[in-house]
């Protein structure tokens, strides 16, 4: 991946979330004494781990890794309970004030996992075997104030635009290589009577996420990154204020009632090859694929204004052990075996992801692809990777403000001026 400003995924400012300092009391971790058979013979005993999670999709997939892992520790078993994704983060919050947080628990990256950590709710992990091997940047989405490591990242992922190929062929239809040509495409599927863009406003993160494949294309990617960085371009900056401004144009090639829709609801319609394309991440390759096996499907990075493509990269979430577990050094065996190349293989290819753990080959040519360009074409998710600190954070504020201009309720020049104040509350550009 290509770096902006001393490291592509350079540390964030954390969060603050107002978690209290715990005391006392246990994880999510339960252990069942059993007598061991024949006389004499020592008690063994079984630690069954819970792990958490937001990705309420990938229950089957961790059974497999699971079962990976089991094979390889036998005495030690792990119960995957994620929650819903839109619950996720006051859950988990709750959960750690009221020290009934699960043993193994996935981190937002960046400023919502750190700020946990800063709260000593982790366990550092910085001893364990193997973590050295994962690059720096990829670790420092999960480290704390105190510059140790509290979580083993997940997978770099990528967010692009996914496209139906039997559509467009039978519409005699290319991937765009400008803005002007995105448009124009989209107006011709319009015309058609096809909905060109799956997309939904219900979930105020998919505005972000989706500001994130853009505002490279405006701003051309890295450099503007880099002065906004330094303190040379802000928000309120002509480029920034273009891709907002971006946002709301699209605003026509979106399904009817899209601002009561949801991710389920947007996946549905690209799926059903009801519309023909869908701004998302990495991370929703097998669930579309799983949803429809037979759907004709590719994606292409986001052509810039001076010519060029990006594809927005950053680290996904990582895994970490609740500092309260009464099963930390069970909890940790996970953590040692997450940093293997072995879990890296069976990670990337059981979710068609591509995996934090250098070198591990993936089978299934899209999530090839998309490792290539993140290597050779990658901008920062700006927004998640430099820009969500605050409190509320700027990313949250974005996410707000891009509702309510779709709501016309908000112009996308006061959205980029709301964004800036946000910023100037916090942000102190680097020398």
């Amino acid at each position: 991946m290509k770096k902006a400003s001393g490291g592509f995924l350079a540390t964030v400012m954390a969060l603050s979330l107002g978690l209290a300092a715990c005391s006392g009391g246990g994880g999510g971790g339960t252990a069942t004494t059993e007598p061991a058979k024949g006389d004499g013979a020592a008690e063994s005993k079984e630690v069954n781990l819970t792990m958490t999670s937001w990705r309420v999709e990938d229950v089957e997939g961790y059974k497999k890794i699971i079962a990976a892992f089991e094979a390889q520790n036998p005495g030690i078993k792990i119960s995957f309970k994620p929650q819903k994704a839109t619950e996720y983060n006051t859950i988990l919050n709750t959960a750690l004030q009221s020290n009934s947080a699960a043993d193994i628990i996935q981190l937002r990256p960046y400023a919502t996992g750190i700020a946990i950590a800063d709260g000593g709710f982790l366990e550092p992990l910085d001893g364990v075997k193997g973590l050295d091997a994962i690059p720096k940047e990829a670790l420092d989405s999960a480290r704390g104030k105190d510059g140790k490591v509290y979580g083993v990242p997940l997978s770099l992922n990528s967010t692009q635009i996914y496209y139906n190929k039997k559509i467009f062929a039978d519409n005699g239809l290319s991937e765009p290589k400008s803005w002007d040509e995105l448009i124009a495409l989209a107006q011709a599927l319009k015309a058609k009577n096809i909905t060109p863009f799956a997309f939904g406003a219900k979930e105020s993160w998919l505005l972000s996420l989706s500001h994130g494949v853009i505002a490279p294309g405006t701003y051309n990617g890295n450099a503007f990154v880099e002065k906004m960085l330094k303190g040379e371009a802000s928000m309120t900056s002509p480029e920034y204020k273009a891709s907002i401004q971006r946002m709301k144009d699209l605003t026509p090639y979106f399904p009817d009632h899209f601002v009561g829709l949801d991710l389920n609801d947007i996946r549905a319609l690209f799926a059903t090859e009801k519309a023909a394309m869908f701004i998302n991440g990495s991370f929703e390759l097998e669930v579309i694929q799983k949803m429809n096996p037979n759907l004709q499907i590719d994606f292409f990075p986001m052509p810039t204004d001076d010519g060029k493509q990006v594809i927005t990269t950053w680290v996904d979430g990582s895994y970490a052990v609740n500092a309260k577990s009464p099963h930390k050094a069970e909890a940790l065996k996970f953590m040692e075996f997450m940093a293997t190349p072995a879990f890296g293989e069976l990670f990337a290819n059981t979710f068609k992801r591509i995996s934090a753990i250098p070198g591990v080959k993936v089978d299934d040519p899209l999530v090839s692809k998309m490792a290539q360009l993140s290597d050779s074409i990658s901008t920062p998710y700006a927004a998640l990777v430099h820009f969500s600190g605050g409190d509320p954070s700027t990313k949250k504020v974005m996410e707000n403000d891009l509702q309510g201009m779709y709501l016309d309720k908000m112009t996308p020049e006061q959205v980029a001026d709301d964004l800036q104040k946000s910023l100037e509350t916090w942000f102190k550009p680097s020398k």
